[in-house]
């Protein structure tokens, strides 16, 4: 078959096949019967044989004919089913994407709900889902090994990413149960400086760089450097050494979920400015199917 043939040529052609007539073919497909005709002919010129026998009420398909429309359903079904499947990529609903988040941000509901929401709305996406930390999930955007990221405030260079807010939540003290502080009282709040003299646990900088520096510098607000005594690369480590009775710890709300035994969570007071944000990153510019329809149901829950 020539590789320029109009694939308008085949759907014609096709539409006078099943009808059997040219004036019913020419009434389902929305065209004038005379240029419908004329444009069978200009197939059949075109692939240099005759495709029908014109009777006096309708048009036989000769063997040539018969040949073809097997072969034009087969083409025109690839087509459309061609058409349909980038169609569906634009809009989210196929190919793939691959999603990162932190330690803290998987533990919060509305992470979940992003995840659940999209997966509603794209059930053939192919997903695939990355915990890490800040840094490494902002440098694996950058290579382009993920496409979207739920991460805390970013520290750095972040040229050629953005930082879509989501939420915002507050940051609470961990203290291990035992503690004085704590122990025979039914308190649920506590001063941050009121921690002064205690032995801080920390998620180590590197692994969550925004959150570390922000604790650091709303004790020093509140009057007092915090004294790290020890440091882990994951906050549910934090927690364990909680529990352990090596010190205290601030973390996100989000993280007292972790219903650890030995450990006391308290809300904290005098530090209006220790929140911690949790935010939606992707590369600019990217507005891939997947990548938009993920944003799209990330912004709208969020809005809740």
């Amino acid at each position: 078959m020539s590789p320029h043939i109009d694939l308008r040529l085949l759907r014609y052609f096709i539409a006078v096949a099943e009808e059997g007539h040219l004036t019913k073919a020419a009434q389902r497909i929305g065209i004038q019967q005379p240029p419908l005709s004329q444009q069978i002919r200009v197939l059949e010129k075109e692939l240099g044989v005759t495709l029908f026998n014109r009777m006096p009420r309708g048009m036989e398909l000769t063997e040539s004919g018969v040949a073809l429309l097997a072969d034009a359903r087969a083409i025109l079904a690839q087509v459309d089913a061609t058409v349909a499947g980038v169609r569906r990529i634009a809009q989210g609903k196929m190919g793939r994407i691959a999603v990162g988040f932190t330690e803290s941000a998987s533990l919060h509901p509305f992470v979940h709900s992003v995840i659940r929401a999209f997966r509603a709305a794209a059930p053939d996406v192919a997903l695939t889902v990355e915990e890490s930390n800040t840094t490494e999930l902002v440098e694996a955007l950058r290579q382009k090994q993920l496409d979207l990221a739920f991460v805390r405030s970013p520290v750095g260079n972040a040229t050629g990413l953005v930082m879509q807010t989501m939420l915002v939540e507050d940051m609470m003290a961990a203290l291990p149960a035992g503690h004085a502080l704590v122990a025979g009282r039914r308190r649920q709040h506590i001063a941050l400086n009121e921690l002064a003299g205690e032995p801080f646990i920390m998620t180590r900088r590197p692994s969550g760089p925004g959150l570390y520096d922000t604790i650091i510098a709303a004790c020093r607000a509140a009057g007092f450097s915090p004294h790290v005594s020890h440091e882990s690369r994951k906050n549910l480590s934090t927690l364990s050494l909680v529990a352990a009775g090596l010190g205290v710890a601030v973390i996100p709300a989000s993280m007292t979920r972790v219903n650890l035994e030995g450990v006391c969570y308290l809300k904290l007071t005098g530090a209006e400015d220790l929140k911690a944000p949790l935010h939606l990153a992707y590369r600019e510019g990217e507005v891939s199917g997947a990548v938009g329809l993920m944003r799209e149901e990330a912004a709208r829950l969020a809005d809740q």
